[in-house]
């Protein structure tokens, strides 16, 4: 039986615009080598669960849509190709290793554990297996965003990128705010590096002024997409939006919430004002 493609993206209905949205994390289709030891349940903690679907409506203004089918759980599209934990692999990995803080905390490219002391595998992976993780998820993904992105760009001369995320109501012991109550919404932009500190206090603005909560580089800077692909200087501004998952899901039956609706269009009239905003910019620098 042949598996799911590694992702789905829906191409914009309206007039094309300068923007580009991405959720990696909220695929849960599980390749068939996968092979988990942890549990199912720990596995769902993992998940963005329904993110592409929050911002399914996106493709009506004009952007376009990129969502992973396949778990972060199975390898993340939002780390480093080299951000492996050698402790993970039966044989040394052939090219050096740069493990990141997340690695040590168990969240790396391959993740060590599904919640605090609940490991991930009870084996340890080969080189030729996370291998083919790579080549047959990771890199398509990542390839088929940084081709979208720069398709846009060169019809733009600049392109706006969110890259969509959800986070639990409050950090556990694996997250660095462990303990911590968590806003609605944290907007990152790796402290102005991967986008126009314009551009991203505009996001976190337009979101404030609906009454939500929102921090700006906090708890969360940022993660390896927005770092690889953000280049304000260059007309490229990647911004991290993270969705607290009380505000639209059941956090622990892992179901879409009673205000699952109203948080989707909330993100759609964001997308609308969002592409205006872009459209703006591009004209103002025109003018």
């Amino acid at each position: 039986m042949l598996e799911a493609p590694p992702f789905n993206v829906s191409e914009p209905t309206g007039p094309i615009a300068p923007v580009v949205v991405d959720s990696p994390h909220s695929g849960m289709i599980w390749p068939a080598d996968f092979a988990p030891a942890a549990p199912r349940e720990a596995i769902l903690t993992t998940w963005d669960a329904f993110v592409d679907e929050l911002w399914a409506d996106a493709p009506q203004s004009g952007a376009t849509l990129l969502a992973a089918n396949f778990p972060r759980a199975y390898v993340d599209a939002n780390r480093a190709m080299s951000d492996i934990d050698p402790t993970l692999l039966a044989e040394p990995w052939p090219t050096p290793l740069s493990p990141t803080e997340y690695t040590t905390r168990g969240m790396g490219l391959i993740r060590r554990n599904a919640l605090p002391d609940v490991p991930m595998y009870d084996r340890k992976l080969s080189v030729r297996d996370v291998q083919r993780r790579i080549a047959d998820h990771y890199a398509p993904y990542r390839a088929e965003l940084s081709a979208r992105l720069n398709a846009t760009h060169r019809r733009f001369g600049a392109v706006w990128h969110i890259n969509c995320h959800s986070m639990k109501s409050r950090g556990n012991a694996m997250n660095v705010d462990h303990g911590a109550t968590r806003p609605d919404l944290v907007v990152s932009d790796r402290h102005g590096t991967t986008s126009d500190p314009a551009h991203t206090a505009w996001v976190a603005d337009w979101f404030r002024a609906r009454g939500r909560r929102v921090q700006v580089n906090e708890p969360y800077t940022g993660g390896d997409i927005v770092r690889s692909n953000g280049a304000p200087a260059s007309g490229r501004h990647s911004i991290q939006v993270e969705i607290n998952r009380s505000l639209y899901m059941d956090e622990s039956a892992f179901e879409r919430g009673e205000h699952f609706a109203a948080v989707r269009a909330e993100c759609a009239a964001f997308t609308r004002a969002f592409v205006d905003y872009a459209r703006a910019q591009l004209a103002g620098a025109a003018s």
